[in-house]
């Protein structure tokens, strides 16, 4: 599984991009504004660093105003993947915007029909939000399963990118699952190094090394 980061802060993006666990970045309006800075700046700075795909959304909501907001975000860099809204005029717009080579991400998914639309229109990325589902007594990872069953079964190429995703269980669950991508907040990434007994196990380790005297490279080395 591969893992995105779903932030606009560079410097979160920094700080794990070392690990090797960025294979892309989400990003969306709300997560622009928090930076307070402008976004195209924010966006090519990401780009800069990070070689896996980049989505960056329209804030449009007609078909021809998305377009070219989809089609102006493209030009920022190679690697960026415009995200529009599963809506009639999103869907429109990214069959347009795939027709030309550029990835989407439509986003917004809460039905496995609303992904087999944008299967069809061309996604490259179709990006269903589990937390929010299960917000409502839905069934996030219900969801995942539904729509990796019915891509699997019509060969269709868009990934699942696992989305709103709040839990160690969304990310366990949609992985057994098959979806191909999970983007996550850097605080939930974080939380997959941590375990009681690794900490546990390592203290141990340290403890009986130490009453050796030894250093794995001497003094004089």
């Amino acid at each position: 599984m591969k893992f995105f980061i779903d932030t606009a802060d560079i410097e979160q993006i920094k700080e794990i991009l070392p690990t090797g666990l960025v294979d892309g970045v989400t990003t969306n309006p709300s997560l622009i504004a928090k930076q307070g800075k402008d976004m195209r700046g924010i966006i090519e700075s990401i780009c800069e660093i990070v070689k896996g795909p980049v989505s960056a959304e329209v804030t449009a909501t007609d078909y021809e105003n998305m377009k070219k907001e989809g089609l102006y975000l493209s030009s920022i860099a190679k690697n960026i993947a415009v995200k529009v809204p599963l809506t009639e005029d999103g869907l429109k717009t990214c069959r347009e915007l795939s027709n030309k080579g550029i990835m989407v991400n439509v986003t917004l998914c809460f039905s496995a029909g609303q992904a087999i639309l944008a299967a069809k229109s061309g996604a490259t990325f179709i990006s269903p939000f589990v937390g929010r589902l299960d917000d409502i007594n839905e069934s996030g990872i219900g969801l995942i399963k539904e729509i990796y069953e019915i891509y699997k079964n019509y060969n269709f190429q868009t990934s699942i990118l696992v989305a709103s995703v709040r839990s160690m269980e969304h990310i366990i669950e949609s992985a057994k699952i098959g979806a191909q991508i999970a983007t996550l907040p850097p605080k939930l990434i974080k939380e997959l190094f941590i375990h009681p007994l690794t900490d546990k196990g390592l203290k141990a380790f340290l403890e009986d090394w130490k009453k050796t005297g030894q250093k794995i490279i001497p003094d004089n080395g």
